[in-house]
């Protein structure tokens, strides 16, 4: 499967792009997840859109790419997702490998916070993070902070 990525700002976005997008990330994390939240909040607005298009141009993968000092003191990945049909084929690991060459790109150097579902943390560990918390409960899903720092990953 050919894979087109796309790093774009909220004011880039077409309104199809857009509405994919949000789709992709409301079947995931509110419907299949059973988790009612705001998934869309201002963040959307500053934060850089990193998705992956099909040959179909559908968004098959997802990520928002937050500068510093806005979810974090560091910079951050966060609303990191798969479409539920493409999953174990390891585009995970694509989509998130993708995402750091893009924050180094925006961000050089600068380390890198996320809210990690505990159930993950192998994955994260194996792309270079590491745990830097304590469970706790976002959602009622058991999460944990990772950290991943350029300087201990070359």
């Amino acid at each position: 499967m050919n894979i087109s990525w796309n790093t774009k700002t909220f004011n880039e976005l077409t309104t199809l792009e857009l509405f994919n997008a949000l789709k992709l990330r409301q079947s995931v994390f509110v419907v299949e997840q059973e988790c009612p939240y705001p998934d869309i909040d201002e963040v959307d607005q500053i934060a850089m859109h990193l998705f992956g298009l099909n040959d179909s141009r559908e968004i098959i993968a997802y990520a928002r790419l937050i500068k510093p000092g806005v979810s974090y003191q560091q910079a951050s990945i966060g609303r990191v997702v798969i479409s539920n049909e493409l999953r174990g084929q390891r585009l995970g690991e694509k989509l998130m490998r993708y995402a750091l060459q893009e924050m180094n790109r925006l961000y050089p150097r600068q380390a890198i916070k996320i809210g990690a579902q505990e159930r993950l943390e192998k994955f994260y560990c194996d792309l270079g993070f590491t745990t830097t918390s304590e469970m706790y409960l976002e959602d009622d899903i058991p999460h944990i902070h990772m950290e991943f720092d350029y300087s201990n990953n070359r």
